[in-house]
């Protein structure tokens, strides 16, 4: 078994990023924790706090590393970590034992964001705070969802169409990044057969459909390219 073997097994893909995009997206992820931390401790106690933070820093992540992915966009990010919160409350509040209650709580908000179409992975940790830290006693009720997590969401939404608009090859939400209309002659997937083709796999593709588009775009110029040569 070789490098390549590996590679493939645990899944290392080929990362074409350039050393500026890289130092872009943690300035972009600096920014936006520094101001969804300073909301979250006006909100909580200390403890819980952090909690809701490290949740909001797997979001920052997403945001300016991955800007135009699906799990990126504006609705996942804040319907997936509102209704995450929103169930780890309820689960908190009736179901027990607190561990009972914690993996209740990531169960639901995993079929919630599927159910809804905002599957956000931070979410899961939004949910598993709102479980925990409710069963320690600092008094959190469903204005948590609320003040800070959904304040926190709507912020960090906000400053990345703000952060993400001052570089041209950066667009968010992805619907800024529509590709160009096909050229005469050039046939593009419509928007059916793309939702079939993904149905066909049966598994969540983080991936946006107009970046589909642009692949398929990119792929058919290059066979043309070729068969000319030939």
């Amino acid at each position: 078994m070789n490098l390549e073997f590996w590679k493939n097994w645990l899944g290392v893909e080929l990362s074409a990023v350039s050393h500026k995009e890289k130092i872009v997206s943690a300035l972009g992820g600096l920014i936006s924790i520094l101001i969804t931390m300073w909301i979250s401790v006006q909100a909580l106690h200390t403890p819980v706090a952090m909690g809701v933070i490290a949740s909001m820093g797997a979001s920052a992540v997403l945001l300016f590393a991955v800007p135009h992915g699906q799990l990126s966009q504006p609705w996942p990010v804040i319907a997936g970590h509102g209704f995450s919160a929103l169930l780890g409350v309820a689960c908190a509040k009736w179901i027990h034992p607190p561990e009972l209650a914690a993996a209740c709580a990531v169960g639901l908000a995993i079929v919630a964001m599927h159910q809804l179409k905002c599957i956000h992975p931070p979410g899961g940790a939004t949910a598993l705070t709102a479980a925990l830290g409710s069963q320690t006693g600092v008094g959190m009720g469903f204005t948590f969802v609320l003040f800070p997590v959904l304040v926190n969401a709507l912020t960090m939404v906000g400053i990345a169409v703000l952060f993400n608009a001052v570089f041209k090859w950066r667009r968010y939400p992805a619907f800024f990044n529509h590709p160009k209309p096909a050229a005469a002659g050039q046939e593009e997937p419509s928007h059916e057969e793309i939702v079939k083709a993904l149905r066909s796999l049966d598994s969540f593709v983080d991936v946006t459909e107009d970046d589909l588009i642009r692949i398929v775009k990119i792929l058919s110029q290059r066979e043309t390219v070729r068969s000319r040569r030939n």
